[in-house]
């Protein structure tokens, strides 16, 4: 199974660990398009600083975070599943779970970004700040930048089994799972069931929550009609959409009574 997850607005800080070593980071194939995307955005940051913060859609109270991304050739790091600390993260909660669902995590889980394109959780990064809905000057909308790249790497990290896609909508623009691949991915969406509508903070909650259950609970779904089984046997309402034809992912609601 492999978990395709968003990143977080919120980072913790860089570790104390050794600085970036591009070339140790998994999907080596992505090496170039990470370099481009790198290479860019210090050097946009190290640059007219305002021209920064409007590239990377800061507020004022957040222009620090272009002095960061200057420093991220040489600043520390940390494994990816430390740095990022947003909701679905909390919810998540990697430290706390227990050995054999750690290794779970470390082999299903991969976070899409901006920068790295995509990371395992392992992968050692700096802190940053680079969303994938930015527009870089000279490479454009990083989605489309991503997209060819991925295209050919993603299909051989999905490997034969069950796509669980995570993912928030821009995120999704750098791969879409396509052919064979998309018939066993999985998209999920969380709903208030009372109302039918997404609760941002609820949603990224409940997706870390999913997760953390399922690395727990040791299930291997081999598809989407398995996951829906799986995440029944969890205790969760699942109402499942399959694809009208072939070469199509499903669609999964899990609908929820409160929010919390």
């Amino acid at each position: 199974m492999l978990v395709l997850l968003p990143p977080s607005e919120g980072k913790a800080p860089s570790g104390r660990g050794a600085p970036l070593k591009p070339e140790s980071l998994s999907s080596p194939g992505l090496a170039g398009a990470r370099q481009a995307v790198l290479d860019e955005l210090v050097e946009l940051c190290l640059g007219d600083e305002e021209k920064a913060r409007e590239v990377l859609g800061l507020s004022e109270g957040l222009r620090g975070e272009i002095a960061k991304n200057t420093e991220l050739r040489t600043a520390g790091t940390r494994p990816a599943g430390e740095i990022y600390t947003g909701v679905l993260y909390d919810a998540l909660d990697l430290a706390s779970l227990d050995t054999a669902a750690k290794r779970r995590a470390t082999r299903s889980l991969l976070v899409f970004s901006g920068l790295w394109g995509a990371v395992r959780v392992t992968d050692r990064i700096p802190s940053y700040r680079c969303s994938m809905g930015v527009k870089l000057p000279g490479l454009g909308p990083l989605g489309a930048h991503w997209r060819t790249a991925m295209a050919s790497v993603l299909p051989e990290t999905a490997g034969k089994g069950l796509v669980l896609d995570l993912r928030s909508s821009s995120y999704a623009t750098a791969w879409k799972p396509k052919g064979e691949v998309a018939e066993r991915t999985a998209s999920v969406r969380v709903l208030h069931a009372p109302t039918r509508k997404v609760v941002s903070h609820f949603n990224k909650a409940t997706k870390g929550r999913i997760v953390r259950r399922l690395m727990q609970s040791g299930a291997v779904p081999s598809g989407p009609a398995e996951l829906v089984e799986a995440l029944r046997d969890l205790g969760y309402v699942v109402e499942a959409t399959a694809p009208a034809g072939a070469g199509r992912a499903w669609t999964l609601d899990v609908l929820v009574d409160e929010i919390h």
